[in-house]
């Protein structure tokens, strides 16, 4: 997902603004807003995965630890 991110970056910021319409300027800022809130979600979606390993580790040795 990072990778078309950041492939997705590369091209809008690559787009000459003053060529564009004002229709296709409209649609770029609304472009770059999703790309914003893709950004946004990727980087809340690697904390969640951090903190289900740690949910899980804590899991895992709890189990481990009531078996003895």
């Amino acid at each position: 997902m990072a990778d078309t991110i950041a492939e997705t970056v590369d091209l809008l910021y690559a787009i000459d603004q003053e060529k564009l319409t004002p229709d296709q300027l409209i649609a770029l800022g609304a472009a770059l807003a999703s790309l914003a809130q893709a950004e946004r979600l990727a980087q809340i979606d690697e904390r969640l995965r951090r903190i289900h390993q740690v949910l899980n580790g804590w899991a895992m040795k709890a189990t481990m630890e009531g078996g003895r």
